[in-house]
């Protein structure tokens, strides 16, 4: 199995919530669905210009390979390792998520104090450790380099959409 898709599936959920992100806290109206749905679809978009860095990285490493089923056999890997950590990261956010919107108001507000927030801040070091996970996995530096650039656009989204639509 190529993790390629899930990876691809991860990186747009992330992209569409740094779209939101980046709106969140601008606009005092109470009923304002439209923007945030409109801030989602912004980051959504920008990630998904973005995450042509890492697939083009790959397909330039599988075209310049001297072996091309061993080059793709090792970015599998090192996709894996990378897969693997930021599943139990998205488990993390779907968990306060859940939290957020199935307990009372006190207890959700604790789950966004307590979860949510610390857990967007974690977002770096969670890439960097998936980064280091391509690699322990089998990857090598192909993987690395891929999961390198992957990382970057990650991290982009939010400032990218911040900076186009909500400066």
């Amino acid at each position: 199995m190529t993790p390629a898709l899930p990876l691809a599936v991860l990186a747009l959920v992330d992209a569409a919530f740094s779209g939101f992100r980046a709106y969140a806290g601008r606009d005092a109206r109470i009923r304002k669905h439209r923007a945030t749905l409109r801030a989602a679809l912004r980051g959504l978009a920008v990630g998904a210009v973005l995450l042509l860095a890492p697939a083009l990285t790959a397909l330039l490493l599988l075209l310049t390979a001297a072996d091309p089923a061993r080059a793709y056999a090792t970015l599998a890997a090192g996709g894996l390792g990378y897969l693997l950590l930021l599943t139990a990261y998205a488990a993390a956010v779907l968990l306060s998520f859940a939290a957020y919107f199935l307990l009372p108001f006190r207890a959700s507000t604790l789950a966004v104090v307590v979860g949510l927030g610390p857990l967007t801040l974690l977002r770096p070091p969670v890439l960097a450790a998936a980064c280091l996970g391509a690699l322990l996995n089998g990857g090598g530096r192909p993987s690395l380099l891929v999961g390198a650039v992957a990382a970057a656009a990650t991290l982009s989204v939010g400032p990218v959409v911040h900076r186009r639509w909500y400066r």
